[in-house]
């Protein structure tokens, strides 16, 4: 796994120099800048794993906001963090306010910072660990569960809610076959099994109309239905 990539806006070379070395420590590469349209211009190209923010930047001081402001632009998970000895509380609601994840104060042990980088890491990943299972991708089939949208080969195929999640059912489970009262099941809906096979008889129909050749969902007789490759 590659190491996480830290960029530090600091007007103090000292302290900048100081939260390099504890985060270079914990096994993160850093990169610092000590001006505000210096950081602005490399951030433009490439953005890190995480930005620690300085609110006073220089001759600018509101750059660090104008700074959070920018890469927010930017990017909407980016995690950022303040780390700045404006601690007031108008300041602090002004740097959350802009999109900041964290507002810490400089009198802060750097235990204590690297603990809050560790935490913002923590649920950027799960964060994409609850992404990952919200979408299901087989093959040509890509699944969104969050919103109900479900695409075969990059075409939006239009399905009734019930459809969507009979699909669903299938799809997490390539190969296994899903019994009729299986499928009712999992798609909320009570009904006889005719009706579950006329609602896969129309999907086929849906996915057929994008696709002359598309032939994944497999009867099994006296069983049910599975999603194959």
């Amino acid at each position: 796994m590659s190491k996480k990539h830290i960029v530090i806006v600091e007007d103090e070379p000292s302290i900048l120099a100081n939260y390099q070395a504890a985060l270079q420590r914990q096994g993160y590469t850093t990169q610092g800048f000590e001006e505000l349209h210096l950081a602005k211009k490399a951030l433009g190209q490439s953005l890190p794993d995480l930005v620690i923010i300085d609110v006073g930047l220089g001759d600018e001081p509101d750059g660090g906001f104008e700074l959070c402001r920018f890469l927010r632009s930017q990017s909407e998970s980016l995690p950022i963090l303040f780390l700045t000895a404006r601690d007031n509380e108008f300041d602090m609601v002004s740097g959350l306010r802009l999109g900041a994840d964290d507002y810490l104060s400089k009198d802060i042990s750097l235990p204590h910072l690297l603990a809050r980088v560790a935490a913002l890491f923590r649920r950027q990943d799960l964060a994409k660990v609850k992404k990952q299972e919200n979408t299901i991708v087989q093959g040509d089939l890509k699944i969104l569960t969050d919103n109900l949208q479900l695409f075969w080969k990059d075409n939006a195929i239009d399905l009734t809610v019930t459809e969507f999640w009979m699909i669903v059912s299938l799809a997490r489970h390539k190969g296994h076959v899903k019994t009729r009262d299986q499928l009712m099941s999992d798609a909320n809906v009570y009904v006889d099994e005719s009706t579950i096979t006329s609602h896969i008889k129309r999907i086929r129909k849906k996915f057929l109309l994008h696709d002359a050749d598309f032939d994944c969902i497999d009867t099994v007789h006296g069983m049910g239905y599975r999603w194959k490759s």
